[in-house]
């Protein structure tokens, strides 16, 4: 699964390592997002590709209120296709969820230690996501936008830590991911079967992340697991 992640690049880094046509957001650093929280995600609309931010824990259109969100932050990308609740979304409303690394705790219930993983070369990085419009039948002043994170087995770097794991898109599948032309479920289970990365680097973290509280750049910054208890 993924249940926590971290972004900290300003504006001009994320334009040039993604597709991004507009952006009329505030970008500041996060090092502890967490679901329910506003995150930075590329919606495809208007045939241009914006920056906005969208509430982390999919919201069903016909949902009754928005806390089912809290148990649909991330979606199964083997069934995303036929499960009711995300199969239009997975063809017609997908998204891009922008990131520097994501937490996964490693070890038994009681001396669980988190860790923080990041692509090798410690660039920049997308996890594939779909987004829905709620709207409460006009109750609410503007539509509630939100959006989950797919997954898949882990990969052979991340299953000593958990057996799930996000799905990050390599940069030649972000254009076809978000592109609203682009249907075919077939197709579109390839992508994230086939054009993702799989090799993380991952280091042990301070256990304080475990309160979404505290958010300062020392989250990731490696501890000696020794000192940690």
């Amino acid at each position: 699964m993924c249940g926590r992640f971290v972004g900290f690049r300003r504006l001009e880094e994320l334009i040039k390592h993604f597709p991004i046509d507009v952006a009329n957001v505030n970008v500041t650093p996060n090092y502890n997002i967490a679901p329910t929280q506003e995150i930075l995600a590329i919606v495809r609309q208007d045939e241009k590709n914006n920056l906005e931010r969208l509430h982390w824990g999919f919201v069903p259109f016909w949902a009754k209120d928005t806390a089912i969100g809290n148990r649909m932050i991330n979606a199964r990308s083997e069934t995303v296709g036929t499960k009711p609740s995300f199969r239009t979304a997975f063809r017609c409303r997908r998204c891009l969820i922008l990131a520097d690394g994501f937490y996964e705790w490693k070890g038994d219930k009681e001396l669980k230690q988190p860790m923080f993983l990041t692509l090798p070369n410690g660039r920049p990085f997308a996890f594939a996501g779909l987004w829905e419009d709620w709207d409460n039948k006009g109750k609410e002043p503007t539509p509630y936008r939100s959006c989950t994170i797919l997954t898949r087995e882990a990969s052979e770097s991340v299953m000593p830590i958990h057996n799930r794991m996000p799905v990050i898109l390599k940069p030649g599948a972000l254009g076809p991911w978000l592109s609203r032309e682009n249907q075919d479920v077939r197709l579109l289970q390839n992508i994230i079967q086939n054009q993702v990365y799989t090799k993380f680097k991952s280091v042990p973290v301070s256990k304080q992340i475990n309160s979404v509280k505290v958010n300062t750049p020392g989250n990731i910054r490696p501890v000696d697991t020794r000192s940690e208890g």
